[in-house]
């Protein structure tokens, strides 16, 4: 019963955070309303979550990681190395949102745990299956279809999805905690971010002291960015990895409604392109399913 319970926290904790990124493109939208540029946005996103993800590491009694990371300049390295990949999907997402490219950012998403399989297989030689061979396959031929849609290579999807990808095999390579990891790649952040943040209100072109509203919205950037991953970090080492792979696909789709909410064009061959796209995903989350069956009912004979 208490395993039963567990799980169900873990799947509400995973869904609440992919439902917290798929609307994040809201709150873009909000706060550009009021005028502040992408790279104001950034800066203050970098600033306000170094304070919470600080408060992450306290609470689970992480000084101790902390100091140990300190003292190991290699790990030290990677986390810089790791902070550049984050740092450029963060900026690539908010401009593409600012910009109108919702729907292509979602892209990105939608091909990024296909990306995180390939290199999986080509860096670490793990196996790669069936279904996961068609679903590369499928979404490779989304890629090109949505090229030829939009005249050009989607250079947002496909930094978006390079750029967590890259992201994601460097942390697979670091020997530190999640939450520890987070702290490091937002104070290397926050420095320079605080220094821009700084300099924006000095020159008089600063959004922070416009009025509490805003104020409130730009801190909110804390939350919104550390909450999720913390949720992210949580469910999954509690959660079968075939039901994170079903609840990944929801914050691309929510993201994908969102830029059909707001108007951006979604032609036919945009939506051929998508259409091969959601194919790779089904193919993808179905090997995923079966991969997690296989593994639920070895465990039981054992």
């Amino acid at each position: 019963m208490a395993a039963e319970t567990n799980q169900r926290s873990a799947i509400t904790a995973g869904v609440v955070c992919y439902l917290l990124w798929g609307f994040l493109p809201l709150y873009f939208h909000v706060v550009s309303l009021f005028g502040v540029s992408s790279f104001e946005m950034i800066a203050h996103r970098t600033v306000w979550a170094v304070i919470w993800a600080g408060g992450l590491v306290l609470l689970a009694r992480q000084a101790g990681e902390v100091k140990r990371v300190l003292g190991d300049l290699k790990i030290m390295a990677w986390l810089a190395a790791s902070t550049l990949a984050i740092f450029i999907n963060w900026t690539v997402y908010v401009l593409a949102v600012n910009a109108g490219h919702v729907i292509e950012a979602s892209l990105g998403y939608y091909i990024n745990p296909l990306m995180n399989m390939a290199a999986g297989a080509l860096l670490f030689r793990e196996r790669m299956s069936g279904p996961g061979k068609v679903a590369i396959g499928l979404a490779a031929i989304g890629v090109v279809v949505q090229a030829i849609a939009i005249g050009h290579l989607p250079i947002v999807s496909l930094g978006l999805a390079m750029s967590f990808c890259a992201y994601a095999v460097i942390r697979k390579r670091v020997a530190v905690d999640a939450q520890t990891g987070l702290f490091f790649e937002c104070a290397y952040l926050a420095l320079p971010g605080l220094l821009y943040v700084l300099w924006l209100q000095k020159t008089g072109v600063g959004h922070f002291t416009g009025g509490w509203n805003i104020a409130l919205l730009l801190m909110a950037a804390g939350p919104a960015t550390v909450a999720p991953l913390a949720l992210f970090a949580w469910a999954a080492r509690r959660m079968p990895l075939s039901t994170m792979g079903f609840l990944q696909f929801l914050a691309p789709t929510i993201q994908f409604l969102i830029g059909v909410a707001l108007g951006e064009a979604f032609t036919p061959l945009r939506a051929l392109s998508f259409g091969f796209i959601w194919a790779g995903v089904a193919v993808f989350a179905y090997g995923a399913w079966q991969a997690g069956r296989r593994a639920r009912l070895a465990q039981s004979a054992a």
